[in-house]
């Protein structure tokens, strides 16, 4: 796809990304096979991915959406708040958190520990992309669909600054995309 940007650099193809959604989509469906869990969404940047994800899992299932921020365009704030919880009654049922990325984890754990006081029967993560510089067996990551190097990537529900997550595939930005900060380094 024509992103109309030198300064972006393809990372996964649409055909890609549909070929692993639905291989996640097949393998969430045999884990909960005669189950129906309920999927989580995490706003902003999941929702193309959930949508995407729903439609390949073979189960009656809910959606909510939860909505934390912890990010201003490239640079994570270190906190996490809440802009949304979830709706829906959670107890004795089985949860499935769908995320569009696992970078630092701060954001996963605030909203694990979150999910967890709401008493499920059980807690699965299902990531589009994870960044493995995190422990895997810190939360039960279930379900990635790729591991992606230590780059900024945005398409597909991902963004900078509220901008290309119209992007049919996943890119990462070139170092000239990025803005310098008063001490030199990107941001």
């Amino acid at each position: 796809m024509k992103t109309g940007s030198d300064n972006i650099l393809p990372l996964y193809t649409s055909t890609d990304i549909k070929k692993r959604v639905k291989e996640l989509g097949e393998e969430i469906s045999k884990k909960y096979k005669n189950r129906n869990p309920v999927i989580i969404g995490v706003l902003n940047g999941s929702f193309i991915f959930l949508a995407d994800l729903v439609r390949q899992i073979k189960l009656d299932c809910r959606i909510d959406f939860i909505q934390v921020s912890s990010y201003s365009g490239k640079k994570s704030s270190g906190k996490v708040k809440f802009l949304k919880d979830i709706s829906l009654n959670i107890k004795n049922k089985d949860i499935i958190i769908i995320e569009d990325i696992i970078d630092t984890g701060k954001t996963l754990k605030f909203i694990f520990e979150h999910i967890k006081t709401k008493s499920p029967k059980s807690l699965s993560i299902a990531t589009l992309l994870y960044k493995p510089k995190i422990k895997k067996n810190i939360y039960p990551i279930n379900f990635i669909g790729f591991e992606i190097p230590n780059k900024f990537v945005v398409g597909y529900g991902l963004d900078y600054n509220q901008k290309m997550r119209h992007l049919d595939g996943i890119y990462y930005l070139k170092n000239s995309y990025l803005t310098k900060g008063k001490n030199g380094k990107q941001q």
